[in-house]
């Protein structure tokens, strides 16, 4: 499975910004999919995960209320919709898959449970 992530950019705090993660070469709704972020010299991090059919979500504490994660099966995207952002949100966000279904439940919320990775998209949220 490929996965290719886009909608990053340089935002002001309290801003918004809806990142994509375009999937291909495999059965998109085979997984689970997940974001995670990582800073300069920090480890990566869990953000936010959909199941495989998109009827369950779970979210990082710090960014409930603030960021939705949701899914197109039809499409085979992962969407992360991120609002009033903070400057300590600056990172490369990147996309997750997890292998999964109705009667596996796996989910992506540790790097070790992930199964693939995009490249990652630069998210900078200014002051």
């Amino acid at each position: 499975v490929q996965l290719v992530e886009s909608g990053g950019g340089l935002v002001q705090a309290g801003g918004s910004l809806r990142l994509s993660c375009a999937a291909s070469g495999g059965t998109f709704g085979s997984y689970a999919m997940g974001w995670f972020r990582q800073a300069p010299g920090k480890e990566r991090e869990f953000v936010a995960a959909i199941n495989w059919n998109g009827d369950s979500t779970y979210n990082e504490d710090s960014v409930k209320g603030r960021f939705t994660i949701f899914r197109d099966n039809a499409r085979a995207s992962v969407y992360l919709q991120m609002n009033d952002l903070k400057p300590e949100e600056t990172a490369v966000y990147f996309c997750a898959a997890t292998r999964s279904g109705p009667y596996v439940s796996r989910w992506p919320r540790t790097p070790s449970e992930v199964d693939y990775w995009g490249q990652g998209t630069q998210v900078t949220v200014s002051s």
